[in-house]
């Protein structure tokens, strides 16, 4: 949170359209908030930035309106600035460690990264394009990485710098991974995630599309292409459900393909877009994460009345405040301490009826959250007749499938060793994909962290 009053969209005004919520810092806003900074002699904020940003640097040069050498300083490490500025739970990492948030609220580290981020798109810098010719000069040993989602992006771009021949494999038509198909347009817009990709195509990375790894080519074949390495950084694109009678009924949707109906086949637009997504009046959204959040508040947007279900409260929803404080803004109602049980359809196997059972929570469990536990005999029944299940995702199964000699944990996530290879020498990983769904700055930070041990291994070899 901010001491500074960001500019937003109305709520009354926002349910209408995709557009982005909040405006940002005006650059008044970015100084004020910025010499808020106490500029600590052992400053705590940094400790808690995966990619290791030098965070009071960043903020001095933005106090004394310096936001050209701001931006360089941020780019130093963190490669998508204006995503990461928009999507990263700041309250949770580098700003629940800033000592003025003892007492008052923490500076805005996220809301000024986002700020020095726009005024360079803004301002259209050619430093990146002028930096990418040195760097093309001496890249000729080939590393593949699989995926352009956080971990993919931030592995290929640092391998450029490190000056290798980058080839980004995605299987979908757009680059970009769960930040083109899972975040809302309200929330990340995609002309941001294209600049940042822009900027990668500069430092010499080639990006091919429409190219399943583990269909098209499989490890061995992209070895036979003479790579000398390999990253695998695809997420955790697989949907998980509750397990429970009616989830094949016609209306229930997982999480995933709801929000890639919206997100990137642009089923809002139609029919301009002729890609519609078949949802009612009345829609429930199982689940208490941003994901949950980001499905209600697009089913808000296309003018459908949408309900959360979730079977803690909300001080235990792992959601970000700021994304709970907006759906409740746009007329989001809740059902909570509700556990769903069955999923009841009509004659033509349509949903029209969601049973559930109420909970009371116990002692904590293994995430460190007090423990839903049912209440006997309080079934009851809420009508409905499009539901979407946002409970979580599981590590993409495709190429641990098709590679036997690739070790896979319990839980799906590939194994990787302290330097994140894998059982297979010179396959690299990280991301979602070794520790399951997490934040997008921490897929970030492990596809960094895999570039250091790629450079090892390829020079040692």
């Amino acid at each position: 949170m901010s001491s500074q009053k960001i500019i937003c969209q109305l709520p009354e005004e926002r349910i209408k359209n995709f557009n982005e919520v909040s405006l940002g810092f005006t650059e008044e806003q970015a100084i004020l908030e910025a010499k808020r900074c106490l500029g600590c002699k052992e400053p705590k904020c940094a400790e808690g930035c995966p990619v290791d940003i030098d965070i009071p640097a960043f903020i001095r040069f933005v106090a004394e309106n310096r936001f050209d050498l701001a931006i360089a300083k941020i780019k130093e490490k963190n490669n998508l600035p204006a995503i990461c500025g928009r999507v990263c739970p700041q309250e949770d990492q580098c700003e629940i460690k800033c000592v003025l948030g003892k007492k008052n609220e923490p500076v805005a580290i996220g809301s000024l990264e986002r700020f020095v981020a726009d005024w360079e798109m803004t301002n259209e810098r050619k430093e990146t394009e002028q930096y990418s010719q040195s760097i093309l000069y001496s890249q000729q040993l080939k590393v593949a990485v699989v995926g352009s989602g956080p971990a993919g992006l931030s592995c290929a771009v640092d391998l450029a710098k490190f000056g290798y021949r980058v080839t980004l494999f995605e299987s979908l038509h757009k680059p970009g991974g769960v930040l083109v198909y899972g975040i809302p347009e309200f929330r990340l817009p995609k002309s941001i995630v294209s600049y940042e990709i822009e900027n990668i195509k500069r430092l010499g990375v080639e990006i091919v599309l429409n190219t399943l790894i583990g269909k098209t080519y499989t490890l061995d074949d992209l070895f036979k292409q003479n790579f000398k390495a390999i990253f695998i950084g695809t997420g955790a694109g697989l949907p998980q459900f509750l397990k429970i009678p009616g989830e094949n009924l016609n209306r229930v949707y997982s999480a995933n393909e709801f929000l890639t109906r919206i997100n990137l086949m642009r089923a809002y637009e139609f029919p301009e877009y002729s890609t519609p997504i078949n949802i009612g009046e009345e829609v429930i959204v199982i689940g208490g994460g941003n994901v949950a959040f980001d499905c209600a508040r697009c089913a808000i947007r296309l003018g459908k009345r949408a309900t959360l279900v979730y079977r803690r409260t909300e001080e235990e929803m792992p959601a970000r405040e700021v994304e709970i404080k907006n759906a409740k803004e746009e007329g989001l109602n809740s059902q909570l301490l509700t556990q769903p049980i069955r999923m009841i359809g009509d004659s033509d196997g349509y949903v029209r009826e969601l049973e559930c059972i109420r909970m009371e929570l116990g002692s904590p469990d293994e995430s460190g959250r007090r423990r839903p536990i049912p209440i006997k005999d309080s079934n009851f029944i809420l009508d409905t007749d499009t539901v979407i299940v946002a409970i979580g995702q599981s590590p993409n199964p495709l190429i641990p499938k098709v590679s036997p000699d690739l070790k896979v944990n319990a839980d799906g996530t590939i194994w990787v060793d302290s330097d994140l290879m894998t059982s297979i020498g010179g396959v690299f990983a990280g991301g979602d994909i070794i520790t399951g769904a997490d934040t997008v700055i921490s897929a970030m930070g492990a596809g960094k962290k895999a570039v250091r041990s790629i450079d090892r291994y390829i020079k040692k070899k």
